[in-house]
């Protein structure tokens, strides 16, 4: 009689952890996005849109600046943060903009010149557009090879 209580409750302890670990498995699926961003190409150009979810932007540690009106130009010449300048291989510059949360596009703009930290634009975003400063080549990377 000893013996089958012990027995009894060794087999509810076991089963009770395997119910438990089964919980865990379960609840570690669900918390996973299935897909750390999604690319998709804007119709009618080479442009492509890259979302993110909000787990891979925070390993990516992305960063964002606002474009600033450059007053002292007089001729409505705009400012970003060097850092969010990036190079193709054949010279073009681009920096990543959003307009909404975890949505990057790749934008065309025109480099005047870099002083120290800043770069001055002859062509790009509207000044208070969002531009993406630490990221931009893992953006590149999603937007050209995926994730």
């Amino acid at each position: 009689m000893r013996y089958s209580k012990l027995f009894m409750a060794g087999l509810v302890l076991v089963g009770s952890f395997g119910l438990a670990t089964m919980s865990r498995v379960e609840a570690q699926d669900e918390a996973v996005p299935s897909e750390p961003s999604h690319v998709e190409t804007i119709e009618g150009s080479d442009l492509k849109r890259v979302t993110l979810s909000e787990r891979a932007a925070e390993r990516l540690g992305i960063a964002t600046a606002p474009v600033v009106a450059d007053e002292g130009s007089g001729a409505g010449q705009t400012t970003i943060p060097y850092s969010a300048v990036i190079y193709d291989e054949h010279g073009g510059t681009w920096a990543y903009t959003t307009t909404e949360p975890l949505v990057f596009m790749r934008d065309a703009i025109g480099v005047e010149r870099i002083d120290g930290d800043t770069a001055y634009l002859t062509d790009g975003p509207a000044a208070g557009t969002e531009v993406v400063t630490v990221g931009s080549a893992e953006l590149v990377g999603t937007e050209r090879y995926g994730h």
